[in-house]
């Protein structure tokens, strides 16, 4: 039902400042008390079965007993509000639960300037900003806090059974740790459902990567009820495929080709970069891993003078970087490289750079967590090419693909 233009002048006539309107004893806190009260009037009336002045014969004998009052916490501070009882103590308000005992009504702003990465100043200065509201960094810390049990509640969620693809990335955060700020590793492991969609399986901080930390994040992904991957695609991660293999003994490891090649003109001028890449391009495009070698051979006759590195740090490596080479030019896109999980470090990124550091783990994982919670909301359809990329799965890989 909309409001009149006649009411709303008739509420607002006597508000000449934006204290009146918004204060402490403003109309909104009045408002806001009128319709609480009045709401959990209505949910009792509903539950009796009739209205507090109706006569006549009653379809239960439970009755009206009085008002109790309670005090909420609000953006405008305490309120006081009367709660309807009933003779048998069974009513407990919607509007209002039982226990409650705050009344914000800037919880989703608040967490919505948290997922964007602003800082507590920073939705202080907003708030006021834009509706005239001084909200106390204490209020907000209430709101953001909440986000804790989220974030455990969704990083011991049961997982599915089979993943095809893994990708496994870090990116680095400063951390306040024992009085220090360190640069602190948070790494993701986003993983591409048996219907093409994307989903981010977990999250975990580590000060030091290596394959007993890598170890302890596979098998919790195993206790949540991970059974199997085809792939898992990484960067590089020290220790990270002899863990891999030791908890998924049948998963390929396949490098993301973007950082090999990112990697190995890291130290090539400039004058030589843009042929070094082009070279690099015919191994990882060749048609087979045969090929393949042939064009790595081709590569290192041509460049071992002047870069060395290069093709060994390749041959080094042949066996995570040729898995992908049985796929078609189609497939290949989707699991040769950790593009899909570097869009959204890129995104994490840009809103982390706001933050200087954290003053713990904790608040950077609550932060990470809301963004990604935005992030995902973006994923309505699954990867290009899915249907043939699980057609060929399941000739490559057999039973393994739950089809």
């Amino acid at each position: 039902m909309a409001i009149t233009k006649e009411v709303l002048d008739e509420l607002l006539k006597d508000c000449n400042s934006p204290d009146e309107f918004y204060g402490p004893e403003g109309l909104v806190k009045q408002l806001s008390k009128a319709l609480i009260e009045r709401m959990m009037q209505a949910e009792l009336t509903e539950q009796l079965g009739y209205g507090k002045s109706e006569s006549g014969e009653k379809e239960t004998e439970n009755r009206r007993n009085g008002k109790t009052s309670k005090t909420l916490r609000t953006d405008q501070g305490p309120m006081e509000i009367e709660v309807p009882r009933d003779r048998n103590g069974e009513f407990e308000p919607k509007v209002i639960p039982k226990h409650q005992r705050e009344w914000r009504g800037f919880d989703d702003k608040i967490l919505s300037m948290y997922g964007l990465g602003l800082s507590t100043k920073q939705i202080q200065a907003h708030l006021k900003e834009i509706y005239n509201v001084e909200v106390s960094p204490e209020l907000i810390s209430r709101v953001t806090d909440e986000v804790k049990g989220l974030v455990e509640e969704w990083r011991n969620r049961p997982l599915e059974a089979f993943y095809p693809v893994i990708f496994f990335d870090a990116l680095r955060a400063n951390i306040r740790d024992e009085g220090h700020v360190r640069k602190k590793a948070v790494y993701l492991a986003l993983a591409i459902r048996l219907d093409g969609q994307k989903e981010v399986l977990g999250m975990w901080i580590e000060q030091n990567e290596g394959s007993k930390f890598w170890m302890g994040i596979l098998n919790e992904l195993k206790n949540r009820g991970v059974q199997d991957t085809l792939i898992a695609a990484v960067d590089g991660l020290t220790g990270f495929p002899e863990a891999i293999n030791a908890v998924f003994k049948d998963a390929e490891v396949q490098l993301c080709i973007v950082h090999m090649v990112r990697n190995s003109v890291k130290y090539v001028p400039y004058k030589d970069r843009k042929s070094v890449t082009a070279d690099l391009k015919e191994i990882y495009l060749a048609p087979s891993a045969d090929a393949a070698e042939v064009a790595l051979d081709k590569f290192a006759e041509k460049w071992d003078q002047k870069y060395p590195t290069i093709a060994r740090s390749w041959r080094n490596r042949w066996n995570e970087v040729i898995p992908f080479l049985k796929f078609s030019p189609e497939i290949r896109k989707a699991v040769y490289t950790t593009n899909a999980i570097e869009s959204v470090n890129y995104t994490l990124q840009r809103n982390l750079k706001t933050r200087q550091s954290f003053p713990n783990d904790e608040a950077a994982m609550k932060l990470i967590f809301m963004i990604l919670q935005r992030i995902s909301k973006k994923w309505t359809m699954p990867i290009r090419n899915w249907g043939e990329a699980l057609n060929q799965f399941a000739l490559i890989y057999g039973d393994r693909v739950p089809l």
